[in-house]
């Protein structure tokens, strides 16, 4: 199970890419090597990538450092304490507080356990994580890629990779999640640093034009 934890690992899918697929090739050659963005793993990771959905990574940010700074240390027990009032202050919505005690709740009570799934398949992640209200396939798609860091991970119903997919493959319309995944067959075993590089070349785009979309689900 290949994981993607240094820049070395982000050049050595970059260059699988590129020299296998020309369309990758060619918004690499406009956008360069993507972040590495690796998170960390467990309850942390996993509530920031909850704290962040359908949020500007900007907005995601401040939200997230206002939550940290209040949820000392940042475990399920910890979070569990602190009043609905001191997490809507810090910015986070009714949905996203109900979803994270959810979380918190099931990790309290031995239901979940997040460092049993550090090697699970991703159909057991998938199983595991959506099974807790709140969740759905695209937060356990970036918990996937981002804090267990494989390096194969994808995410088909990202909003922001299916607009990058569409103008990088010159696409008449957005791909649905199928066809999302019917296109990145060709790009296994590197779909992980696939999504970076769509990512980056996406934000290049909304930059020199005004995009559909807000960037609610770049991540």
């Amino acid at each position: 199970m290949r994981r993607i934890g240094s820049d070395a690992d982000i050049r050595e899918g970059v260059a699988a890419l590129t020299s296998a697929c020309p369309h990758l090739a060619r918004i690499h050659a406009l956008a360069g090597d993507p972040p590495l963005r690796k998170r960390p793993k467990g309850f942390e990771g996993l509530a920031r990538v909850i704290v962040g959905q359908q949020l500007s990574i900007a907005s995601a940010g401040a939200i997230w450092g206002r939550v940290d700074a209040r949820v000392k240390p940042f475990d399920a027990a910890t979070l569990l304490a602190v009043p609905d009032r001191d997490l809507r202050k810090a910015g986070l919505s009714r949905g996203k507080i109900a979803t994270l005690r959810t979380v918190a709740e099931a990790i309290d009570l031995g239901a979940l356990k997040l460092s049993a799934l550090d090697r699970a398949p991703e159909e057991v992640i998938h199983a595991e994580l959506t099974a807790l209200k709140g969740i759905g396939p695209w937060t356990a798609d970036i918990y996937i890629m981002f804090s267990l860091a494989r390096a194969d991970a994808w995410s088909p119903g990202d909003l922001a990779l299916q607009h990058a997919v569409k103008d990088a493959l010159l696409l008449a319309e957005r791909p649905s999640p199928l066809q999302m995944n019917e296109v990145a067959e060709a790009w296994r075993p590197w779909r992980g640093v696939a999504a970076r590089l769509l990512w980056s070349y996406y934000a290049l785009l909304r930059k020199s034009a005004a995009s559909p979309l807000g960037d609610g689900n770049l991540t």
